[in-house]
């Protein structure tokens, strides 16, 4: 079976699954008979006729003992215009159904698979999996750049229209999917895509979005240098140095839009911890993540994140909670944890846990967001550079409370059962935006439906880490 999506399947229309009781539709040609067609005009010449007719009738038979002729006219015209109304009421109702968008047929199973009730069978995160390696294959692009040689990746979403150039975040997503998928069979290179991603590297040194010029920004420069580190680049040598490049303009007087964005902050803690965990600089915007905390009010002043870490901080937001509690269960094991990242980081799991909405997979917790990262432009400071962030919020929840750290706070809480309720219905939502293994972002802020390699990453990432949690080997069935 292929499952790679076409480029119209990927922009230019929903990735939705096919709903399970819908009837095949009837072709022209199927021996079926067809709806039954409305009249225009005519139909409504027809009603009237129909209600004249009813009329005359009962004009004629009515007795004159009803009350004259006066009482005659109005009853037989009450019956006539009933008629009338009652045909034009079936003619609307006919023409509404035979108008209606026609059915999507049930799917058909693939011959020679194993049905999936079989207790034997394979569950269906394989073919999800292997749905998503097949389209990353088949939307590789491959460029011959004359400055900066052969480019192996993705562009910055799947099935984009015009010409796909492989860029930084694009391909840094990829490469990290593909290091999720677990795939071996050769069709992408792990070095070819680590090679890509060194010859993006702008000429002063960093990374930077499609969006945001020739300017390196510490996020991208941080994802990038996670992902180089998760594929296996040493330590040393020039990713060092680039890290030196990613910490130093990651300050307060350099960029002073990132240190206050909870989203820049946890993305290049996240990064920095893979790739340079003996950082200098990880303890210092580890603590500022967590003096960016903010008390609930409507949630028992549990501490918890908002989009900003200084004021105005917005108001709480599970995803941006989620992503600092990631961060900091992350730092944790890899510098140990003060009492204040402790307690900061135990208030966010049990602000996370104290959801009021059910059931939690459609509950506004897991509402997606989008913020814009605003930064004053090098070449014009009084115009500014504007980064679109669009985060999915379910994804964020479920690897958030997968932390062995949110476990142990909702065990010592004794609300264990409550925890995995909240983290089986996040997963639920995260399955839900996938179609054949590609995530959409288009949840009605426009009739545009992307597919961000991101999105994917985050969907495969975080139903990866739930289908392992829930490996349970001493309850599987006994091989035959």
């Amino acid at each position: 079976m292929k499952h790679a999506l076409s480029p119209q399947q990927l922009g230019r229309g929903p990735l939705r699954p096919t709903p399970p009781d819908s009837p095949a539709p009837s072709g022209p040609d199927d021996g079926t008979s067809r709806p039954i067609r409305s009249v225009g005009p005519l139909g409504g010449l027809g009603c009237a006729a129909a209600g004249y007719a009813v009329f005359q009738f009962l004009f004629e038979v009515l007795p004159a003992s009803v009350g004259g002729e006066a009482a005659k006219y109005l009853i037989a015209s009450v019956g006539g215009l009933g008629t009338a109304l009652s045909a034009w009421f079936t003619a609307a109702l006919l023409r509404a159904r035979a108008t209606a968008p026609a059915p999507r047929p049930l799917p058909q199973p693939t011959p020679g698979t194993i049905p999936p009730t079989d207790a034997h069978a394979p569950g269906p995160l394989p073919q999800l999996f292997a749905a998503t390696y097949d389209t990353l294959v088949g939307e590789l692009s491959v460029v011959d750049d004359p400055e900066r040689g052969r480019l192996v990746g993705w562009s910055h979403s799947l099935g984009e229209s015009s010409p796909s150039r492989p860029t930084s975040v694009g391909t840094a997503y990829g490469l990290q999917t593909m290091l999720e998928l677990g795939t071996t069979d050769g069709r992408l290179s792990t070095g070819e895509l680590a090679d890509t991603l060194w010859r993006l590297r702008l000429p002063g040194g960093g990374w930077s979005a499609r969006s945001q010029g020739a300017r390196a920004r510490p996020e991208v420069t941080a994802l990038v240098l996670g992902a180089l580190a998760r594929a296996g680049a040493s330590r040393g040598g020039r990713l060092a140095r680039e890290v030196d490049l990613c910490t130093a303009a990651f300050t307060r007087d350099a960029d002073r839009a990132g240190r206050e964005s909870t989203h820049v902050m946890t993305t290049v803690l996240r990064g920095l911890l893979r790739a340079a965990p003996e950082c200098d600089a990880l303890p210092v915007l580890r603590e500022a993540l967590v003096e960016g905390a903010v008390s609930d009010p409507h949630r028992d002043r549990l501490r918890c994140w908002g989009y900003r870490l200084d004021s105005p901080r917005g108001r709480p937001s599970p995803v941006h909670t989620a992503q600092a509690l990631l961060a900091l269960d992350r730092a944790a094991r890899v510098l140990g944890e003060s009492p204040e990242a402790r307690a900061a980081r135990e208030d966010g799991v049990r602000w996370l846990l104290s959801c009021p909405d059910a059931p939690h997979h459609v509950c506004r917790d897991l509402e997606n967001r989008r913020e814009e990262v605003r930064r004053p432009r090098p070449d014009d400071p009084a115009r500014h550079e504007v980064l679109n962030v669009r985060l999915f919020t379910a994804s964020w929840v479920v690897r958030a409370l997968l932390c062995e750290g949110s476990l142990e706070v909702a065990r010592r809480d004794g609300r264990e059962e409550t925890w995995r309720e909240l983290l089986d219905g996040a997963a639920a939502g995260v399955r839900a935006g996938q179609q054949d293994g590609i995530w959409t972002w288009g949840r009605g802020e426009s009739t545009e439906l992307r597919c961000p390699l991101w999105m994917t990453y985050q969907g495969v990432s975080a139903l990866r880490a739930h289908a392992v949690w829930t490996y349970r080997p001493d309850e599987a069935a006994p091989a035959r």
